[in-house]
């Protein structure tokens, strides 16, 4: 795993979760990201190479993106995508000043809530066709 591109770690079973993951994937030209599902073989050794005292488990069971500058959460890990994915989305990088905590209290209010308003799948689904080679879990198979 010597891929220096940043990976989004997302929930599996989340139907939001797996249709941001398309959308983002769908916006990203350069092919910036990779993706694997949070609670994944592939998640645990990518955690474990960019912050071995983390765990996955001790991480939201939502996003997470990791990259050069390390493990990051909730708003902040959307963030740091828009940041990276075709025009307009960079713009959306500047509400970086709002505050963190209000960000992440606006963040967890959406998460609680998304299996409620968009359901959960069984399983995490397959990727879709032309992104397979992103997903990392697709590597281990």
């Amino acid at each position: 795993m010597t891929d220096p591109r940043p990976v989004v770690l997302f929930d599996g079973v989340c139907n939001f979760c797996n249709a941001t993951v398309r959308w983002t994937a769908a916006r990203d030209p350069r092919a910036r990201f990779r993706f694997a599902p949070l609670h994944s073989p592939a998640a645990h050794r990518v955690i474990t190479l960019a912050d071995p005292g983390t765990g996955v488990d001790a991480l939201p069971d939502s996003i997470v993106l990791v990259d050069q500058a390390g493990v990051h959460t909730a708003s902040t890990a959307l963030l740091r995508i828009a940041r990276h994915l075709r025009f307009p989305y960079p713009a959306l990088s500047l509400a970086v000043i709002i505050p963190r905590p209000l960000r992440d209290t606006a963040y967890r209010l959406f998460a609680r809530n998304r299996y409620r308003w968009f359901g959960r799948s069984e399983e995490c689904p397959l990727p879709p066709p032309g992104f397979a080679s992103r997903f990392l879990d697709q590597e281990d198979d």
